[in-house]
């Protein structure tokens, strides 16, 4: 019996630290650009490889505290995919769900770190996704970022979600699926339980902005009534919200010092469903998903901060005049 089964991609990312660039905004900020100078060679301050994934990463975020979790996702036959099944599975993850395909290769992404901000260069080959004919009984799914091909499996897990009436369902969409599958996104939060996304992702479903909504809190009814039972928004530095039919909290972040932020998001989540599979109210896990995305966020890779049990105590108990605040 499993905790948690999280249904995600798994890559390589090489992460690029650089010092030479610039950053040009819009008025309002609410667009920015990295800006390289064109046809030069731009120095790199360090580099890293490391293994990342929005399924990789939530799944070693949530065995790392204390969960029973196993990984459904597919990597290639090469070298990369060797070393992201050893990887995780050093951390310990059952990775008997994991497919292996000749083609397409490993995902692979390379990430541009400058000023504590990052940008993604990300590639996403059509996989061919496997749901196994040994899925074990589980707490919960998981689902996160998949690349194209993902369709067939996003309808069987429908199809098993609802046979299987006690498993609970958390989902955060991923890039692809963001560009490519809106419509699809929305077709599935019915059968969500938990919906963990960012403000950006947020308004991309919605088609709409939080100018327009006046706040986030009118952001989270207007997606509770798409259906899911609870939905939780991220706003980077500005913290997490968490909201139902009945309450809506909020909870600042913690004020540490920001190395890079690759994964944080992915942390959040692994630390508001652990909260969650552990039996805590919406406000303790939003402390245990701040926590451990900060933890992330303090660290170079999207896993080498990522918290045990003791350590998000510790992160919790030092930031602990940091309350989640009933906003409605």
């Amino acid at each position: 019996m499993k905790h948690l089964v999280v249904i995600g991609d798994a890559t390589i990312d090489t992460q690029i630290m650089i010092d030479n660039a610039s950053v040009e905004c819009d008025v309002d900020h609410s667009r920015c650009r990295l800006c390289l100078d064109y046809a030069a060679k731009v120095p790199v301050r360090e580099s890293y490889q490391t293994v990342g994934g929005d399924g990789a990463n939530v799944a070693v975020g949530a065995t790392k505290l204390g969960l029973q979790t196993a990984l459904l996702a597919d990597v290639g036959t090469d070298s990369n995919g060797q070393i992201i099944l050893d990887t995780i599975k050093k951390a310990g993850v059952d990775i008997s769900l994991v497919s292996k395909s000749k083609k397409p290769p490993t995902r692979y992404s390379v990430i541009l770190n400058f000023q504590g901000e990052r940008t993604i260069l990300s590639q996403h080959g059509k996989r061919d996704y496997v749901w196994p004919k040994n899925f074990p009984p589980t707490d919960w799914i998981y689902l996160t970022g998949l690349s194209e091909g993902l369709k067939p499996l996003h309808e069987t897990l429908l199809k098993y979600i609802a046979k299987h009436a006690t498993v609970r369902l958390a989902y955060t969409p991923g890039s692809h699926q963001l560009k490519h599958n809106v419509a699809d996104i929305r077709a599935l939060l019915p059968a969500v339980d938990t919906l963990i996304i960012n403000l950006e992702e947020a308004e991309i479903i919605l088609g709409t902005t939080l100018k327009k909504e006046k706040s986030t809190t009118a952001l989270i009814h207007e997606l509770l009534k798409l259906g899911p039972d609870e939905v939780v928004i991220t706003d980077a530095a500005r913290g997490a919200y968490a909201g139902n039919i009945d309450d809506v909290y909020h909870l600042a972040s913690f004020p540490v010092k920001v190395v890079a932020k690759t994964g944080a998001g992915d942390a959040f989540s692994a630390g508001y469903i652990a909260a969650k599979i552990n039996g805590h109210s919406p406000q303790v896990a939003l402390q245990w998903g701040i926590a451990n995305s900060c933890g992330v966020i303090s660290a170079v890779g999207a896993q080498a901060g990522l918290l045990n049990r003791k350590e998000l105590e510790k992160m919790i108990k030092k930031y602990s005049d940091i309350k989640p605040k009933k906003i409605n």
